[in-house]
Parts: C-alpha cells; structure tokens; sequence
C-alpha cells in the first residue's frame, strides 16, 4: 500500500542520479519560478497521446520514438530541429505506406536535456572532476568552473523547449507535414544513396495515391496536410519536473506539463525510490526502461504501481538488452505480462544495450548490432503471440558519423569527421531511414500473419 499521492511526496524517498547543487537556497528560487510559468503541454494533449497508445497496445498503430541523446544549448537552431522532425516524418511515412500501420510520432525533444551517468565523477588524467549530467545540469567542458550544477540551466532548458515546441506544432500543423510535399522532406545529404532512391519510388506511389483520391473530389482532408507529433524525455530531474505538475481543470487529475510523455530509465525504477513515486501519479502516458537484470516479479509489481488500473494506454515499457540477449532475457517478461493479463505497449530500444568502443577511442554503436536487436524483439514477440508495438531510438537529421555500418557504411577511421554528439552516438538519416525500411517490412508481414 501506497501513502496519498502528492506532486512532492517523491522529496521523502530515496534518489538516485541526482546533481548536488552547491546553493539550495538558489535552487529553491529557480524551482519555485518555474513552477509559476505555463506548461510547455496541455493535459489534453497527453490524454490523446494515451488513447493514440492504447491503439499501438491493441495492435492497431505502432509507435516511432526518436530524437537526441541528449539536447544542447551550443546546437540548438530550428534548422536542427527541421532536419530531425523530416527523418521522423521520413520514418512514419515509410512504415503507414509500406506496412498499412497507423504511426504515432514521439519525438525525444524539448526537453531531452538530462543524461543518467555511469559514476559521480569523471578522471581525465590525474584530474577528477563532476560528471557531466546534461546541459540542463552543467556544461560538458573538462574544468571545474564548468562541472558545477547551476540552477539557472533549468530556466535556460524551460526557454528552449517552449520554442522547439512551439517551431515543432508549427511544423506538424502549418503545411510542413503535408503529404502532398513527401518528395521535400529528403535531406540534400543522403540524395543519389540507394535508400534515397527507394524512398523516392515509395514518394511516387504516393503522389499516385494522392493523385486518385483528388480525382475522387477527397484531396482537402486535414489527414493529409498535417499531423500529430508529441514530445518525451527522461523525467530524471525530479524538481524540473515537479514544477510543471498542473492539476487539469477538466478532470481535476494531476498531470506532469513538461511533456506528452515521460519515462523512468533502467537506472532509477526502484519500486520504493523517488522516481517510480513521482510517476505514478501523473496522468501522463508513461514508459520504464526494461534491461537484461529486470526480474519478472519485479516487472509485475511495477506494472501494478505505476498502471493499477490496467489501462491499454498508460505505459509503455521500452525494452534495451543488447544485441544477443534478447531471445535470453525477453521471453520470460512477455510470459510473465501475458500470463498476469496486463496491458502494456512494448516497445524496442536497440541503442543503448549496444553502445561499444572504437579502437580510436569513440563511444559508437554497430547499426548491424541495432538491426539485429530490432530483428529478435520482433521474433520474441511472434513467438510468444505478443505485439512487437514499437522502436525507441536516438537519431538526428544532422550528416554525422557517431553509429559504424549502414548502407552506406560509417568506418570507425571516420568516426572523427563529424562526431558531434555530446553524449551518445546517434543514427543518421541514412541509417534511420534504413531501419525505417526494415521495420515496415517486418510489420507488413506481422500484420498479414
């Protein structure tokens, strides 16, 4: 049994992955600014997101969740923001078209600031300094003035995302995602490339679609001049969080404003720690990360806290084994699920079990090692009579060379000429789009089965 429910009843349990801020009191003035700023989302906008999350769970959408490891203040523009939002528009559009499957669009955006770390500290040399947790956190320069946790980030991160957000729903509402433009969402970078080829002949038949419905006198449908795109990140920082907590007016639930959709990562989902508190009582559509050491007595009784009433659309739980461990460790959970009767979407992240280290010293992922993960997360599912209902990955619109292999392969000797991540490797377009492709024909064949 749980004590009521309140946005700080989170302050009186244990907590991990937290930075310790030199000057509470400094903090404490942030928090309480932001708590009276408005919400960067509105409840109803989460709630469509869960009756859209409800449909993946049913089997009848699948979910696309991508976007940074980690955002940056130094790289924010809207030309980055662009690019990232046409790969997912690239993505969704392949898997509708190809597979017949509603895609509901999540973009890691907005928010995405924060960044669980493996130790404290970080020694480089003889110099042991604060890891870097974040811009939202501290900067990610190697010297001690930089390494400090400064409240202020947090206002710098609210100002941010309230514009990617509000460029983002431009985007998605004001033409940009029409389908009558398919043919302009390809980035310059990846044209003349075999994936660019295909997707143009899938953008043709596309057109030709168009084409006959305009004839049919149905060209004029919202459906097919904008769409639905929603925000998530990593509700780590649970004081950032907190202070968006709004209580809606409509049904009187408490929901986390910050974002659509927030997730507990594999590192803080103690069933008696801060972050699984905090979560359970937002009304927000939730996601828990799910590693090779989860416990499937463990998975049910987060099941039971965090979605009691066993709604279709409440939680999403995001799978990250590793390439190999998959048909290991998956198995048993979808067992253990299935067997119990929950209701849960399953989704795939293929990046953060395979994250390895180059012989030049750069933190990358094998894209083959990704396809394979994404590959077994299917054929887990098919196995057991379960929906394979979703893919969760870390990718940008930008030209770099962070994830070795592709079809037009990334050699780990040219890991170096565009490594700009400030964190974790990322896909690029071309390497996202390639998976986009794999995807829509595994689903294709799910769905005819």
């Amino acid at each position: 049994m749980f004590a009521p429910w309140t946005p700080d009843s989170w302050r009186q349990l244990p907590i991990k992955q937290q930075p310790a801020y030199p000057d509470a009191a400094h903090l404490a003035r942030v928090e309480h600014t932001l708590a009276g700023f408005p919400p960067l989302v509105f409840a109803g906008e989460a709630r469509e997101l869960r009756r859209q999350f409800a449909e993946v769970t049913h089997g009848r959408a699948f979910l696309l969740q991508g976007g940074d490891c980690a955002e940056s203040f130094a790289e924010f523009s809207a030309a980055k923001i662009r690019d990232t939002f046409k790969v997912l528009l690239q993505m969704a559009v392949v898997m509708t078209f190809a597979a017949g499957c509603p895609v509901v669009k999540v973009g890691r955006m907005a928010g995405q600031f924060a960044k669980p770390r493996s130790g404290n500290d970080e020694t480089q040399g003889a110099v042991t300094l604060p890891a870097y947790r974040g811009d939202i956190v501290n900067g990610i320069g190697f010297d001690e003035k930089s390494r400090v946790p400064d409240p202020e980030r947090l206002m710098q991160a609210y100002h941010q995302s309230t514009a990617s957000l509000n460029l983002l729903r431009a985007f998605a509402q004001g033409g940009f995602a029409d389908l009558h433009q398919v043919h302009k969402w390809n980035l310059d970078f990846i044209a003349g490339s075999a994936l660019a080829d295909k997707y143009h002949r899938l953008a043709d038949r596309i057109d030709e679609s168009l084409g006959f419905m305009r004839a049919c006198g149905l060209h004029d449908l919202p459906q097919l001049r904008e769409t639905s795109f929603f925000t998530a990140h990593e509700a780590l920082l649970l004081n950032y969080e907190q202070a968006f907590v709004r209580r809606d007016s409509l049904t009187n639930d408490w929901y986390d404003c910050s974002a659509h959709m927030l997730w507990i990562g594999d590192r803080t989902r103690q069933l008696d720690g801060a972050h699984v508190e905090f979560l359970r009582g937002v009304g927000n559509p939730i996601g828990v990360k799910v590693g090779p050491s989860m416990d499937s007595d463990e998975l049910i009784r987060l099941i039971d806290v965090l979605n009691p009433d066993n709604d279709p659309g409440r939680l999403n739980l995001i799978v990250r084994m590793g390439a190999g461990k998959v048909a290991e460790h998956l198995p048993r959970l979808l067992q253990a699920v299935q067997r119990e009767g929950k209701q849960v979407l399953w989704s795939c992240d293929p990046m953060h079990g395979n994250t390895i280290k180059a012989s030049s010293g750069y933190k990358t992922r094998d894209f083959a090692q990704v396809l394979g993960e994404v590959k077994d997360f299917f054929q887990a599912h098919q196995a057991e009579g379960t929906y394979a209902g979703g893919i969760h990955i870390e990718m940008t619109g930008q030209n770099v060379t962070e994830c070795i292999g592709g079809s037009r392969p990334v050699t780990e000797d040219a890991l170096s000429d565009r490594y700009h991540t400030h964190c974790d490797p990322r896909l690029n377009a071309d390497q996202s789009l390639e998976l986009a492709f794999m995807i829509a024909e595994t689903l294709k064949g799910v769905r005819r089965s």
